[in-house]
This record gives structure tokens, sequence and C-alpha cells, in this order.
């Protein structure tokens, strides 16, 4: 593993638990990100295996499901595996790594990355973003969650104030429309959350 990976994975180890409890009921109170997963499922439809990269504890993943998803969860993190298991019994998760997916070419009817992408420095997306298009059906949705904006920052302490060692990267939808189409996809959609606020997010809908 390069020293991004090695770090991210230790770090989501260590506050699993707290993450978990963090985010749990999070999709209740934020209507548009609903909406946004809700349109995502409605463009997977219901006709093959769809992947959450970088699935976490697996409340999205399970959220897919209750949508008539028949979704499935990989993370880097083999203690936000455990979470997942334990809270979700019943739901497929895997410890697998966005660098090198454990998926046929051509297999999945759609793939979400949640804010999954933002501790990936620049030069790891292309491989990334290849496998996805690898991976997926053609004309299979990919939808792409991120923190928008520019810059990057170091995260020190997280969840429940444990220690933590990765880095926060923050990409406009510009940018990010740009690194998509290299790799292969058309973007058919942008929707910008709390754009007013200092912590601006994106969601983009693209197509393999």
């Amino acid at each position: 593993m390069t020293d991004w990976l090695t770090d991210t994975r230790a770090s989501y180890d260590t506050v699993a638990a707290a993450y978990a409890d963090a985010v749990r009921g999070s999709l209740t109170g934020d209507p548009y990100v609903r909406a946004a997963l809700s349109l995502f499922a409605t463009l997977a439809g219901g006709d093959g295996p769809v992947a959450d990269a970088g699935c976490g504890p697996g409340h999205v993943t399970a959220h897919l499901r209750g949508l008539g998803v028949d979704a499935f969860g990989l993370d880097l993190s083999p203690a936000m595996i455990d979470v997942a298991r334990r809270d979700h019994p019943g739901v497929r998760f895997e410890v697998g790594s966005m660098t090198r997916l454990p998926l046929e070419d051509a297999s999945l009817s759609g793939l979400l990355a949640w804010w999954s992408l933002v501790h990936t420095p620049d030069e790891a997306l292309p491989q990334i973003l290849s496998g996805f298009h690898r991976v997926l059906r053609p004309g299979a949705p990919l939808a792409v969650g991120f923190h928008a904006g520019e810059g990057a920052r170091l995260k020190t302490e997280g969840y429940g104030g444990h220690p933590m060692h990765v880095y926060v990267y923050r990409r406009t939808p510009a940018a990010m429309t740009a690194r998509l189409q290299e790799a292969g996809f058309t973007v058919e959609a942008e929707l910008c959350l709390d754009p007013s606020t200092p912590s601006p997010s994106a969601v983009l809908f693209a197509r393999s």
C-alpha cells in the first residue's frame, strides 16, 4: 500500500465505532442527500448489483437496499466492515480497495462513491476512476459525492476525539467533471449542497 492508503485504513480502523455512531440516522435529517440517493437508485435500476465503494459503516448501502437496489459495500477498513456487518446483518460487505476493485469487468449496474474519494490525492484519481469505468456496464450510472472547493488539510483528530492522519481534499465540480471525462464518463447532472456555507459539497451524476 502507498502511505495514503495505509494512513486512511489505520485512521478509519481507529474511529470506526465512533464514526458509525456519528452518522447513524444522519440521512433522516438530510432531504437533499436522500433525494440524490433516490435518483441514483432510479438510474441504477434493479437488474444487477450496485457497489457502494468506500461504504464505511454501511448506512448508505442499507439505505439503497431499502430503495430496492441490490447494493453491497466495499471499504478499505476492516474495522468499518466489521461495524457494517454488525449493524446491517444480511447485507453483503467486503474489505477492498478502490485502487484495485475485486470485481469483474462490466459487472455492475451502478456504483456509488459517497464522499469516499475525499482522502484520495490527485495522482491516484485516474487509476481509481478508470477502475470504476472498468467494472460498470456500458451506460451504467456513477454518483460521486465530495467536498467542494480547493485545497487540502491534514486531519489529525476524528470522531470521538480519536487520532487520525488523513488529508481531506476539496475539489471543484468542474475539476471533478474533468477527471471523470478523462476516465471515459459523461457527466449528466450536478447537485450543489450548502453552497453558501464554509463547507459546501457537491454530487455529480455520470454514466460510463
